[in-house]
């Protein structure tokens, strides 16, 4: 295993071979009329898109590449002002030893003055955790500094309902493959109305990814969600921030 300081000369090396940087997509509140969040989300030095990036990835580079976007997030954040949460992607099966590998995000937030309780950290359901309590673990260590955690694509993945009951994470990002033309089926509108229920019961914040149509979005209010993401209100800003008001 990695020490802290071969983790911090693995990162720079990292963002120096994958040459990557960040583009950033708003997080809107619907209700408010104004952007919760911003998520970070890797791009090539041109603005390739992600595939580009990850195509690169090995096991040998993937906890260099996982600490090399953090940094890279927090620093472009900071750089551009950004004054709502920050959402960042992280591979739990990257992260060895979680109090060791969250120094370099706290040092990082720390330089750039980036308060640590806007940050979140988000992790895909489609990907198989290798050791649930591994991630539990975590997770408790994000909590223990501030930060928020979410569960991406949630729907679609591997465990569903169960990793939720395990992870209870702080919010669950429903994947656009639930969303897309929410309005035009009643199945999902169904699916979509039982998890908002259970988001309220059992305190957990619902975000719905990928909305792209006017319909979905006020179907999805309908609904009682809140919370958006996707192309309808604005798509990825390459090394920028989308502003207030958004199209459409």
């Amino acid at each position: 295993m990695p020490g802290q300081n071969a983790g911090c000369a693995a990162c720079r090396e990292a963002a120096e071979t994958l040459e990557f940087t960040m583009a950033f997509q708003p997080v809107v509140d619907v209700e408010a009329g104004r952007i919760e969040a911003h998520e970070a989300l890797v791009r090539g030095p041109e603005g390739q898109g992600a595939a580009t990036v990850l195509a690169q990835l090995t096991p040998d580079n993937l906890y260099a590449f996982d600490q090399a976007c953090r940094l890279k997030a927090i620093e472009l954040a900071a750089r551009l002002g950004m004054e709502t949460r920050l959402n960042i992607n992280f591979l739990p099966n990257a992260v060895y030893q979680p109090r060791a590998c969250i120094q370099v995000t706290l040092g990082a937030a720390r330089r750039h003055g980036f308060p640590l309780d806007r940050l979140t950290f988000e992790f895909t359901e489609n990907e198989r955790v290798q050791d649930p309590a591994h991630t539990s673990a975590i997770i408790e260590e994000y909590r223990r500094h501030g930060f928020q955690v979410a569960l991406d694509d949630f729907g679609t993945g591997y465990s569903g309902l169960a990793r939720l009951e395990a992870l209870r994470p702080d919010i669950l990002k429903l994947d656009r493959r639930l969303i897309q033309d929410c309005d035009e089926n009643p199945v999902r509108q169904a699916i979509i109305r039982s998890l908002v229920t259970l988001g309220r019961e059992i305190g957990v914040k619902l975000v719905a990814e990928g909305v792209e149509r006017r319909g979905e979005m006020e179907t999805l209010r309908g609904l009682g969600l809140r919370f958006m993401q996707g192309f309808h209100f604005a798509r990825p800003v390459f090394e920028g921030l989308a502003r207030w008001p958004l199209p459409g």
